[in-house]
């Protein structure tokens, strides 16, 4: 029989017990314990999170079918289904959120040399959400439709690593182009998105912070070209212009150039117009 230490336990071990503590201290975390502590509900989520569980019975059908093990795997409090519940409703959210950033600092610094696939030294990071449905009859408060309840996972993913650096649960209604106004963009840096961030008053914000954006456009946008670059065809490439926005009203929240790319992917066939800054 394996006398080692457990996996789990071993894995909690590079995690940096001081400042989760501060992040916990910082919010009163442990203000009333009564048995089941901000690291003990820690360690279950992170343990659901790393075995995929699905829900509070899953979480505490696995780890109650080793009781033997919970206390090698850093668990001091009685693990229950009620107990963790009480937990997620009582303890500040806003602890883990400030330690999730701490991991972040500390994973990012170790792939800062990973390679992208492409010979671009900047950081590259992608936008993107999703809708995660909920039952309305428990979730009232997450109404998304007449008989749907929906919540917005917004996610900005540092693409070396992957790691996310950004995440924001928004309402289901929230429309997706919003979430820039949460984002301070990082200068040097690229961020590709989808065409439902494309809001040019919004995007000017990026330009000014010296960061550059890849998106592709939307029908009914117009531009007026200032001059065309040469193009190697055999890249899937049909275009490469130097444009304005030809609207006035779009002109006057985006007044600088944009670089239009036209590209034809040749495995799906498709065709696309990228416009970026």
């Amino acid at each position: 029989m394996h006398a080692g230490r457990i996996v789990f336990a071993q894995l909690i071990d590079h995690l940096p017990p001081y400042e989760f503590h501060k992040c916990v201290e910082r919010y009163h975390g442990n203000y009333k314990l009564r048995g089941f502590s901000c690291l003990d509900q820690f360690l279950c989520l992170a343990f659901a999170q790393l075995t995929f569980r699905e829900s509070l019975r899953d979480i505490e059908a696995c780890l109650r079918s080793v009781p033997s093990k919970l206390y090698h795997m850093g668990f001091r409090g009685k693990v229950s289904r009620s107990t963790l519940a009480d937990a997620n409703e009582a303890h500040d959210w806003r602890i883990f959120a400030d330690f999730a950033q701490v991991l972040i600092h500390i994973a990012r610094p170790i792939y800062a040399n990973e390679s992208l696939g492409l010979d671009l030294d900047n950081t590259v990071y992608a936008l993107d959400s999703t809708t995660i449905d909920l039952c309305l009859s428990v979730f009232p408060w997450a109404r998304f439709r007449a008989h749907k309840a929906a919540i917005k996972l917004h996610t900005l993913l540092d693409l070396r690593g992957p790691i996310p650096t950004f995440i924001e649960v928004s309402e289901g209604k929230l429309h997706d182009v919003n979430i820039l106004d949460a984002i301070v963009p990082e200068p040097g840096s690229f961020y590709v998105m989808d065409r439902a961030y494309v809001d040019f008053q919004r995007l000017h914000v990026f330009q000014e912070g010296g960061a550059f954006f890849v998106t592709r456009t939307k029908k009914g946008i117009q531009f007026r070209r200032r001059y065309s670059r040469d193009i190697d065809a055999s890249t899937g490439l049909r275009s490469d212009h130097t444009v304005v926005l030809a609207a006035p009203a779009s002109r006057k929240h985006y007044p600088d150039p944009l670089r239009r790319i036209h590209f034809h992917d040749a495995e799906q066939d498709r065709f696309f117009s990228v416009p970026h800054q």
